[in-house]
């Protein structure tokens, strides 16, 4: 197992941030030159700022591997506390750093702060691959939701 801090992600980390989604991005499609990548990132992560945490896990001196959190609060209603639910998003951790818990204590991370903040549901859209690993955290299917997609 790699020792790698897990932390939550700040202002200064936005350039790593942009080339973890890049070495995801080339993974998953290929390369892509896009020069203007970056400046569309750093504005995407602005607007998303107040609404979005994003988990960083670092070891070896560099940023490996990332998770975030889309925080959505419910419409107020009477007689009852605020409440929010959360969609994960953007799970991602360098090939070579893999299957040495990191996905697993990012994963805990998220789902701690979840838990802590009272949230009434975390949802994703995994990959295929990725599957078994949100089953071991206790993840199920969402026979409750439904999809329109244009």
């Amino acid at each position: 197992m790699t020792d790698a801090a897990i932390r939550q992600a700040g202002q200064a980390d936005l350039a790593a941030l942009a080339r973890l989604r890049r070495a995801q991005a080339a993974e998953q499609q290929g390369e892509y030159g896009d020069p203007g990548f970056e400046q569309r990132f750093a504005a995407w992560q602005e607007r998303e700022a107040a609404h979005r945490i994003t988990w960083l896990a670092e070891a070896d001196g560099r940023l490996v591997g990332m998770m975030n959190l889309a925080i959505f609060e419910r419409m107020p209603r009477p007689g009852r506390p605020a409440s929010y639910w959360g969609y994960l998003a953007n799970a991602f951790v360098l090939a070579g750093y893999r299957n040495q818990g990191i996905g697993e204590r990012l994963l805990g991370a998220v789902l701690g702060h979840a838990r802590q903040h009272g949230f009434a549901r975390v949802v994703l859209s995994p990959s295929e691959r990725s599957v078994p690993f949100y089953h071991r955290a206790g993840f199920g299917p969402a026979g409750a939701l439904l999809l329109w997609t244009p």
